[in-house]
Formats: C-alpha cells, sequence, structure tokens
C-alpha cells in the first residue's frame, strides 16, 4: 500500500504482459488490500455493537451472527468505497492502455483510442471524444458513489 496504485498496476501488467484480462488482473491484485482493510475495520468495529452481542445471548451461531448481523451492517460503506473506486479504476485501465500494457489494439478500449489520436494530431476529435467519454463515466460513478453513500448513511439522513 505504499506505492501509487497506478506505479504498481503498471509494474503488474508489464510482469504479466499486454492483454485485457491481464490489466484487469493487475488491478484487482493492486485494490483488494484496500477493500480488506476496510471491511476488516467495519467487522471489528460492527462485532462490538449491543445487537450483535444480544444476537450472541440468544444463542445464534457464529455463521449466523455473521450473515445475518454482522455482513448487511458492514455491506453498504464497502458498496460506496466500491463505486466511487470504479472511476479510479476505470482511469487506471485507461492509462494502462494507453501505455500500451492494456487492451491489445483491436480491441476498442478508452485508453487505447486516445493513444492512436496522439498518433494523428491534426485530427483533434480522435482522442478527445474517448477522453470526454472516460471524464464523463468517471464522473457519473463518483456522483453515483456519494449518491449512494447520502442514501445509506444513516448519519447523514435527516430527521423529519
Amino acid at each position: 500500500m505504499g506505492f501509487p496504485p497506478i506505479i504498481l498496476a503498471m509494474a503488474i501488467a508489464a510482469a504479466l504482459g499486454a492483454g485485457l484480462e491481464k490489466s484487469v488482473l493487475a488491478i484487482a491484485l493492486v485494490w483488494w488490500p484496500f477493500y480488506a482493510r476496510v471491511v476488516r475495520s467495519l467487522v471489528i468495529s460492527v462485532k462490538t455493537n449491543e445487537y450483535v452481542l444480544a444476537s450472541h445471548a440468544v444463542g445464534s451461531t457464529q455463521r449466523r451472527i455473521l450473515t445475518r448481523t454482522v455482513l448487511p451492517n458492514c455491506l453498504a460503506p464497502a458498496i460506496v468505497m466500491a463505486t466511487l473506486d470504479l472511476g479510479n479504476a476505470i482511469l487506471t485501465f485507461a492509462g494502462l492502455s494507453f501505455l500500451g500494457l492494456g487492451a491489445v489494439p483491436p480491441l476498442p478500449e478508452w485508453g487505447t483510442m486516445v493513444a492512436q489520436g496522439i498518433r494523428v494530431f491534426d485530427q483533434w476529435w480522435v482522442s478527445t471524444f474517448p477522453g470526454l467519454a472516460i471524464l464523463s463515466v468517471v464522473m457519473a460513478f463518483n456522483f453515483l458513489g456519494d449518491g449512494l453513500r447520502d442514501v445509506l448513511d444513516p448519519r447523514l439522513r435527516r430527521s423529519v
């Protein structure tokens, strides 16, 4: 977690070689520690709540406590984090494809399209519109994550 995710993803993708599946694997290998850390801290904080202790007191099994009590309360922050990070993953994947470490050129991918548009600089639209598509999708996922955070976080709800 000490390296920037894009640099670590570039190193892993370069070691694995170019390709769509290998780039997705590199991004997944870079991002899973962040999710593991957040989910672990959520589980640790939720398992000390009174409703979990009450469920344990009435004789629920550990598996039932985990699936019915702990995980539903940890799921909302993890979903919000995933939607917010999806924009970063798209940017990282486009960056890998721009550098030639992502999708192979017959596959249509925005990073590859931007890289091909640089070769024909006098035709500005070749790289501008894929860049605008990346921008709009990343912004859409950021707005979606922000909206989900507002909906799923009970501390942000207004009292009526």
